[in-house]
């Protein structure tokens, strides 16, 4: 009967433990994710900054600015930027 008792303690405590794990877990993921590589499954170079922080409020000023800019002059800001990337498709040449 005291190895039962016991035995039902420690998959108790081992049960308590597991679960305080994946709630601690899910806070450091979302924090984490900023530091993995993008080639290891992390966030693209892209990806826009996290809300909360003082680069969230610059990126939403400049995305509310380019909102309000009529279509042409948004197309003529946007081209230095496409040409800047490296627009070359890095296929074979045949």
């Amino acid at each position: 009967m005291l190895k039962h008792f016991r035995s039902h303690l420690i998959l108790l405590a081992l049960g308590a433990g597991l679960s305080g794990c994946g709630t601690m877990n899910e806070k450091l993921s979302a924090g984490m994710g900023d530091y993995i590589p993008q080639w290891a499954g992390g966030l693209p170079a892209d990806a826009p900054p996290r809300p909360g922080t003082p680069q969230y409020d610059a990126y939403m000023k400049e995305r509310e600015r380019k909102r309000l800019m009529p279509a042409a002059d948004r197309e003529k800001e946007e081209q230095p930027q496409k040409g800047a990337t490296g627009s070359t498709s890095g296929g074979a040449v045949r």
